[in-house]
């Protein structure tokens, strides 16, 4: 397959379009769209835009579930030369407000009601108790009659002439930002993250190629749409190759199941917290999964091994995060099991790794472990925060990632872990990802976090938070595990055991490693 000519996502989506244009793009439940449908819907929806007077550099929010109005009004920003700002469906009112006064947005297109969530009510309150201001537009995707709908605007940009599109379409260029992403934070506020339209191209087109795909390939897409895993990795790599999306509007397990094989999917992108309930649930084994065959995960090996017995025999172990455009390794699917269960590759095309030491910066030898940089497919810096985005590069323009990892002398990155989570006991660091990755075998245990505590002797103690799979294990027990495996200093002592919901988590589902230790006080 050769690589897309295109420089800027509308420019992309024209050429697909052109290229396949009855190729199925999009499925979302009844709605089927050929790549010609889904482009011709886009430009009738940019031209309603540009009726409404969005202009180049505007920005355009969107705060919905997965449905294909998320999908047109992305490209319909672009194409019009809008920015569009991804808002997350499990953002408080304060984080709304944050976002949509940080991010100056002009035009906001939203569903009013998802998950049991009132978005009209989050941004009245947003606006009553958190000093946001009326925004110029609201565009509910459904509404009481009387107020403005986005499935009005092609109606608008009837007054609008192709030509005056083509016009805007063309002024986009391949180092705008397309879309601005807003990394989670536990305890400071996120920071805007802005992704240009060559990236999108170039970064995902290499992470495909990694996975072998072609167009007659389908993703399965049940990740939420405003993280950049699925809006720009897994969307734009499909979308490189001329392939097809199911989307399921939330993750539920039982729904994955049954979209994978009535729609026969090939494509699996998905993190742990979606592949174990996949496999935990009870309908799995009457599923015919057999469609499945390749995408991208991360995890211990342990929890790559779950997404390959659930059928995707050619996942891919990937390294990366929203400021490299989603990934900066990823392993070839057909590289043997082994390897890919325990590496994510090497940099795809584009992209340097290398591996320092955290203080001094100096390089280190494969096998050594330190702290993972990255130069090549990277933001050009945080939303107007020059000081972040000074001190997120060395002086040779790697990026600090804060990752611990290895390479290996063919150029393999392993994932060790956070640096800022390392544990010093004893006056030795410790990685609490290799002992994670370790106690993911014991059969009595589904999840583990392994944190320090204070201790007078040691100055931090290892300790385990874990969530069992039914009763919880002895700790006496846990002890000998790890000390079949680990040296004596990485063995925890002391257990927590917890429930799932019991959990701290950020709005984006993520641990908070920063509050494990509030379990031990």
């Amino acid at each position: 397959m050769q690589k897309p000519r295109s420089r800027t996502a509308p420019d992309l989506l024209n050429e697909i379009a052109r290229r396949d244009p009855d190729r199925l793009f999009l499925i979302d439940g009844e709605t089927r769209q050929t790549y010609c449908e889904f482009r011709n819907a886009v430009h009738a929806y940019a031209k309603g835009l540009l009726a409404l007077g969005v202009r180049k550099g505007d920005r355009v929010a969107i705060l919905m579930g997965n449905r294909s109005e998320w999908l047109t009004g992305y490209f319909a920003a672009m194409a019009a030369g809008a920015e569009v700002v991804a808002l997350n469906t499990m953002s408080t009112a304060r984080e709304l407000a944050y976002q949509l006064k940080h991010a100056e947005v002009a035009l906001l297109v939203f569903e009013p009601r998802f998950r049991g969530r009132d978005f009209v009510a989050l941004l009245a309150e947003a606006a009553r108790d958190y000093g946001l201001d009326p925004l110029p537009k609201y565009l509910p995707v459904e509404a009481p009659p009387g107020a403005m709908q986005f499935n009005e605007l092609p109606g608008y940009g009837e007054t609008v002439s192709e030509a005056a599109l083509a016009e805007a379409q063309a002024a986009v260029g391949p180092d705008d930002t397309a879309c601005i992403l807003y990394t989670s934070g536990s305890t400071a506020l996120p920071k805007g993250v802005p992704l240009h339209h060559s990236g999108l191209i170039d970064n995902m087109w290499s992470i495909g190629e990694r996975q072998h795909l072609t167009a007659d390939d389908r993703l399965w897409l049940g990740v939420s749409l405003f993280w950049s895993y699925a809006c720009v990795n897994a969307l734009f790599t499909v979308l490189t190759h001329g392939a097809s999306i199911v989307l399921q509007h939330h993750f539920e397990a039982g729904e994955a199941l049954r979209l994978i094989e009535q729609e026969r999917c090939t494509v699996y992108y998905g993190t742990p917290a979606l592949s174990r309930p996949m496999w935990e649930h009870p309908d799995r084994l009457a599923r015919d999964l057999s469609s499945l065959r390749t995408g991208a995960t991360i995890g211990t090996p342990d929890q790559v091994q779950t997404v390959v017995d659930l059928g995707v025999r050619e996942i891919c172990n990937v390294y990366g995060l929203t400021e490299a455009y989603g990934n900066s390794c990823v392993i070839d699917c057909r590289e043997p099991l082994e390897r890919r269960l325990n590496s994510s590759g090497p940099a795809l095309d584009g992209v340097e790794i290398r591996i320092v030491d955290g203080e001094t910066g100096s390089v280190l030898p494969p096998g050594e472990m330190g702290e993972v940089r990255v130069r090549g497919h990277l933001t050009k810096g945080y939303l107007k925060d020059p000081e972040k985005t000074a001190e997120s590069l060395d002086a040779e323009g790697y990026l600090r990632t804060g990752d611990l990892g290895t390479l290996d002398k063919d150029g393999f990155l392993t994932y060790r872990g956070r640096l800022k989570e390392m544990v010093k006991t004893g006056g030795i660091n410790v990685a609490p990802a290799e002992i994670e990755g370790v106690y993911s075998a014991h059969p009595g245990i589904a999840q583990i976090y392994v944190t320090g505590i204070p201790d007078d002797r040691l100055d931090e103690a290892l300790a385990a938070v874990i969530v069992p799979l039914e009763k919880p294990p002895r700790p006496e027990d846990l002890i000998a595990f790890g000390r079949e495996a680990l040296a004596g200093y990485k063995v925890p002592r002391k257990f927590r055991f917890v429930s799932a919901d019991e959990l701290p988590m950020t709005t984006t589902g993520k641990l908070q490693r920063n509050r494990l230790a509030e379990f031990f006080t």
